[in-house]
This record gives C-alpha cells, sequence and structure tokens, in this order.
C-alpha cells in the first residue's frame, strides 16, 4: 500500500516562503513521476508541477512559473516544492501524487495518498 506523508506547510504573510516536502512509502521511489496538486474545499483540485523520474523533464502551472522549484531526492524517498513569494491565492491543501508528467503538461490521478499539508497566506 503507498503511503505518503505530506509537511512543511503552515502560515505564512504574503511574500514569504515555504518548502514542502512529502515522503513516499510501498512503492519504488525512483520508479514514478511525481508531482504536487492544491486542493480548496468548495473548488475543483488543481495541478501545481511534477518531476519525471529522472529529474530530466519538470512542469509548472503558469501561477507556480518563476516562484515555486520542485525537486526531489530519490535516495530519501522525498519529494520537495519550495514555493517562494506566496499569494493569499496559494492558499490550499497540498498532495503529492504519482502521475503522467511531460513538457507542458502533468495528469494527476484523481486520487490522493496521504493527507496533504495545509498552506495558508495572508495578505
Amino acid at each position: 500500500q503507498v503511503q505518503a506523508e505530506e509537511s512543511g506547510g503552515g502560515s505564512v504573510q504574503a511574500g514569504e516562503s515555504l518548502r514542502l516536502s512529502c515522503v513516499v512509502s510501498g512503492l519504488t521511489f525512483g520508479d514514478y513521476a511525481l508531482g504536487w496538486v492544491r486542493q480548496v474545499p468548495g473548488r475543483e483540485r488543481e495541478g501545481v508541477s511534477c518531476m519525471t523520474r529522472d529529474g530530466a523533464i519538470t512542469h509548472y502551472e503558469n501561477f507556480a512559473k518563476g516562484r515555486f522549484a520542485i525537486s526531489r531526492d530519490n535516495a530519501k524517498n522525498t519529494l520537495y516544492l519550495q514555493m517562494n513569494n506566496l499569494k493569499p491565492e496559494d492558499t490550499a491543501r497540498y498532495y503529492c501524487v504519482t502521475g503522467g508528467c511531460y513538457n507542458g503538461a502533468w495528469y494527476p490521478p484523481n486520487f490522493y495518498w496521504g493527507q496533504g499539508t495545509q498552506v495558508t497566506v495572508s495578505s
């Protein structure tokens, strides 16, 4: 059974930074493209960013370009998301998942492995 433990969220002011981490167990981490999605209650889930298993390809949704940076450490089974210059509209619960990651597109599945980590940005 695959499990993910997301962490690093919190409450910050606009313009500040957070670094999210996600430790995944139950699969061979280095065999999978991974990424981040976010969810606001009552709104549709939104893709954020993804990275292929070897890190050769990364994709960012437009709102994340230039502010967020995805990375992974296959030796630690950990996926990261560095988020800089946070905005109130980034407020959401963030989840790491696997999915299809390509140049120009991120296709996350419609399920979550873990409980996510809450990011709240105030103005």
